[in-house]
């Protein structure tokens, strides 16, 4: 089965993350990069974003 995509706006729904934030982060390699799926258009693969949010630490 294919892994689902996610947008950008889903990615900061999900994560809880600015537009920026998540720009810094990528560029700092803290986040991981999106695929394009068009010619301009990227995306997240969920498993990338699920994998990420299971790697950071709990808030205690």
């Amino acid at each position: 089965m294919a892994d689902k995509h996610l947008r950008r706006p889903a990615v900061e729904e999900i994560t809880g993350l600015s537009r920026t934030t998540i720009y810094k982060l990528m560029n700092a390699g803290q986040f991981p990069r999106p695929v394009k799926i068009t010619g301009k258009a990227v995306a997240w693969p969920e498993s990338a974003i699920t994998e990420w949010l299971a790697s950071r630490p709990v808030a205690a």
